[in-house]
């Protein structure tokens, strides 16, 4: 029976495990005794760990045929030299690599943002990273040092860069309820989506599938603009549409992270996820995502 090793026990993961342990034999690197219930109780055996720790991490090295990545970087800067790379990645790869026991596969789920603002083009993977937020570069030194460790050692690497995840439990109510305004029309931007339990079943799917050191877009077919975003959300749930207001009039309304989103616009490809992945969306669009509430 092959070994599995989460790494990052959050939301996509949850949902991943209990068809992957009805397979094979999991691990799960947790840090909180909560979170290490919840991954017994799915069936995965927990793994105490920290990847902001090297040293604790050492009981990972030969754990594991495949390993899958939830874990993101680190969220605050700490140092100069941090704010542009993930030293997590670099602590998970040391660990791995030890006692000359490396897994064979590898899949890490990284984000979209890597592009950029592509000014509303249609792109695929094979558009440069031209990250501009910290968070985002971060990603791409987590997805370099990753690819470059499978090149190094001939492991299988796959990369999963996904938009906005959504489900029943991960949409943006509050802001609706709060009236948030969303930009005019005509200053909107495009955005890209997925639902979590097709991310979760994605990653399942990559693991057996992906070829080594390949990029794929982890998006749906929809074709929406930010503002239609919340508008279909706010007829599912019967809320009122957001208030629509120019650019410059939300830097008074909205916080910095989320008029960080209105600087990137890009229409993404997922060509590749079908063709090579033969993969089969439950949710193809955010419209069948919000009907199955």
């Amino acid at each position: 029976m092959k070994r599995i090793l989460i790494v990052g026990c959050g939301d996509i993961a949850l949902r991943a495990l209990p068809v992957l342990t009805c397979r094979y034999r999991v691990f799960a690197l947790v840090r909180r005794a909560e979170t290490a219930a919840r991954a017994r109780a799915l069936g995965a055996i927990p793994v105490f760990g920290d990847l902001d720790e090297r040293k604790s991490l050492v009981r990972l090295a030969g754990i594991a045929d495949w390993v899958l990545i939830f874990a993101p970087p680190p969220a605050g800067v700490m140092g100069e030299r941090n704010a542009i790379h993930d030293p997590r990645m670099g602590h998970l790869l040391a660990m791995l690599a030890l006692r000359g026991s490396l897994p064979q596969r590898l899949i890490y789920i990284s984000t979209t943002g890597v592009y950029g603002d592509c000014a509303g083009a249609e792109i695929d993977e094979t558009r440069p990273c031209r990250a501009t937020t910290a968070r985002a570069r971060r990603r791409v030194d987590a997805e370099t040092r990753l690819r470059a460790f499978g090149a190094r050692n001939r492991v299988r690497v796959g990369v999963l860069r996904a938009p906005g995840i959504y489900a029943a439990d991960r949409l943006p109510v509050e802001r609706l309820r709060r009236g948030d305004p969303v930009a005019e029309a005509a200053e909107d931007v495009w955005s890209s989506h997925i639902h979590a339990d097709d991310l979760a079943r994605l990653a399942r799917v990559a693991l057996l599938r992906a070829r080594p050191n390949r990029v794929y877009n982890a998006v749906d077919d929809s074709r929406l603009k930010t503002g239609a975003y919340f508008d279909l959300v706010a007829d599912a749930l019967g809320l009122a549409h957001p208030p629509r207001l120019p650019r410059a009039a939300l830097a008074e309304r909205l916080s910095a992270a989320a008029l960080s989103f209105l600087h990137e616009s890009r229409r993404i490809s997922n060509t590749r996820l079908k063709h090579e992945l033969r993969f089969i969306l439950r949710y193809p669009t955010v419209a069948h995502g919000l009907a199955a509430l």
